[in-house]
């Protein structure tokens, strides 16, 4: 096989799924958003429609907010819930804890994350019960939020199983359920479930619903399936520069991938190739699987001289130090090509470090 670069950013393509360009139906929405003048702020005829078409997909009302990132999303929303005194209960590999530069505890105001470690980055049911019984009273911060990821960051899936557990837990503590969702669409093609499945019909309180990873621009979604005490979201939203005066830029997008047969093309295609990238790997001495590929995910081990090759020969992909591994994604237009030309390296490589 010829591994010569097709593109100068052909081999960047297992560094992230935000390395991927919009899918065409988000950038033909974005063209025909630009077609003529239309109203500021959210009073569009494409965030209306991008609005119906969310409670369509999940078959329920929820009230719904458009922001630039899933950062922000998940920030918004847990400081609309949280005061300063309250905690967020949450896995130590959540991008809430991780990657958000202390986003959420900025907003809330000095609100506390509190970790509760499990398998493939979940949150363990049983870790949440001795949270209550820690500190001392009304001298410790008050659990207030739990809050999964979906997928996690390891790449797990929770099943509709493992969070009407969850869900259950926190209506008997009166925590508000909180989802985050920045790849909630390769979870719900994963599991084969209707979206409700996997959110308010398993107590999901707010979901951060995140397009930019499955063909989007930079449009991400804060839903809420409880509708009580919004009245100042709108402020909220605004006060943390999440408002766009020009939002039909960030909704029509998002409204073009939430047809059918977009966002489930484009989440098959990035799991599918995440399962043959993860099929090939398994041949090749020197490499194992970290975690078991649920989604679009592969975390392996490798020796370091393997790694270090690979990005010798142009290919990017990350080191997770947290758990010991190097981190593989595939997106909605992973070329199948990269993949065994990816491979082909790996093959090369191991055969002289290993």
């Amino acid at each position: 096989m010829n591994n010569e670069l097709p593109s100068p950013f052909w081999k960047w393509q297992f560094a992230s799924d935000n390395v991927a360009p919009m899918c065409p139906e988000a950038m033909e929405a974005m063209n025909q958003a630009n077609a003529d003048w239309s109203p500021s702020y959210g009073d569009d005829p494409w965030t209306q429609r991008a609005k119906q078409r969310i409670q369509d997909f999940f078959e329920t009302d929820c009230s719904i907010y458009f922001v630039f990132s899933g950062s922000a999303a998940n920030a918004m929303t847990l400081s609309h819930y949280c005061q300063p005194y309250h905690a967020v209960i949450c896995s130590p590999t959540g991008h809430v804890v991780t990657d958000e530069a202390s986003g959420p505890e900025f907003f809330i105001g000095g609100g506390k994350l509190i970790h509760v470690d499990g398998p493939h980055g979940k949150v363990d049911p049983e870790g949440i019960e001795p949270v209550f019984v820690r500190g001392h009273d009304i001298h410790s911060p008050k659990p207030r939020v739990l809050s999964v990821t979906q997928t996690t960051e390891m790449g797990g899936v929770y099943t509709p199983e493992e969070l009407n557990r969850l869900g259950a837990i926190a209506r008997r503590r009166d925590l508000v359920f909180h989802m985050d969702g920045a790849r909630f669409f390769n979870a719900v093609e994963a599991l084969g479930v209707a979206p409700r499945a996997i959110t308010w019909e398993v107590g999901v309180d707010a979901l951060s619903l995140g397009a930019t990873k499955n063909g989007g621009p930079l449009c991400e979604a804060i839903v809420f399936f409880n509708q009580e005490g919004l009245e100042e979201m709108e402020w909220r939203r605004k006060m943390g520069g999440q408002l766009a005066s020009k939002q039909r830029y960030l909704s029509a997008p998002f409204h073009a991938l939430m047809q059918p047969q977009v966002w489930s093309r484009n989440a098959r295609h990035a799991n599918t190739c995440a399962r043959q990238l993860v099929d090939g790997l398994a041949e090749i001495e020197g490499i194992t699987l970290r975690f078991p590929v649920e989604a679009n995910a592969v975390f392996i081990r490798m020796p370091e001289p393997l790694a270090q090759g690979l990005w010798d020969k142009g290919w990017h992909f990350y080191p997770f130090s947290e758990v010991d591994a190097y981190r593989l994604m595939c997106s909605w237009n992973t070329d199948t090509d990269a993949i065994q030309a990816f491979l082909a390296d790996a093959q090369e490589l191991a055969g002289r470090v290993c």
